[in-house]
């Protein structure tokens, strides 16, 4: 079971890594940055790329599948849900709204495919197939929103400033303020609702994993 367990998470890694790799040589060569369509500078290339959704959600998958490819226990709970929830929000969104956005082809479209569909679905498995899970408490919850709230703010503070949004749904000029608010808490919501359906998922993993108590008499 442990080398099951070591395997798994060891090719989510090694996966989720290779994406954000190849997504890297592409930036650097010049390639668009995700869904962008035009060329800025390297180092505005860079910085853009770090500040998506996409990129920082499979490098939490990384580490998270990281460290359990070396300790297989369910530790670090919150780099776990945020890794989790992180990459399916990542696939879902990117499925209902960027995807009829994006004509991508060659390297593009198999960065685009790791990124986007692959690690999503390794990371998903991972959790609820293969584990181990963690049990999930009000607290832990709570920590695991700050990554996502933080960014929220961060980016939006940024659009602002330089008027660059690593989302369209995120710019205010397109459809106003009103679409970006009701976007904003619509994610967050699904946020929180990932949060409680893995919290449930650890929560009956811990009570299967609890020993019986003897039967009196």
């Amino acid at each position: 079971m442990t080398s099951r367990v070591r395997s798994w998470h060891a090719l989510v890694a090694v996966v989720a890594a290779a994406a954000l790799l190849l997504q890297l040589v592409l930036v650097v060569q010049g390639g668009r940055v995700l869904d962008e369509q035009s060329v800025p500078p390297l180092e505005v290339r860079l910085g853009r790329l770090v500040s998506y959704f996409t990129v920082q959600s499979n490098l939490l998958v990384a580490l998270a599948a990281a460290h359990l490819a070396r300790h297989p226990r369910p530790g670090r709970p919150v780099l776990r849900l945020d890794a989790v929830v992180g990459i399916t929000i990542t696939g879902l969104v990117h499925f209902v709204l960027l995807r009829p956005l994006l004509d991508l082809q060659g390297a593009d479209a198999l960065a685009d495919a790791l990124l986007h569909l692959v690690v999503p679905v390794l990371a998903v498995v991972g959790f609820v197939v293969v584990g181990p899970r963690p049990r999930v408490t009000r607290r832990t919850a709570c920590l695991a929103l700050v990554w996502p709230l933080a960014w929220l703010a961060w980016t939006l503070v940024v659009g602002l400033v330089s008027g660059w949004f690593p989302y369209p749904f995120l710019d205010h000029r397109e459809d106003g303020w009103a679409a970006v608010l009701v976007t904003c808490v619509a994610i967050t919501a699904l946020f929180v609702a990932l949060l409680g359906a893995l919290s449930l998922l650890g929560r009956s993993s811990a009570q299967e994993s609890e020993p019986l108590s003897p039967t009196p008499g």
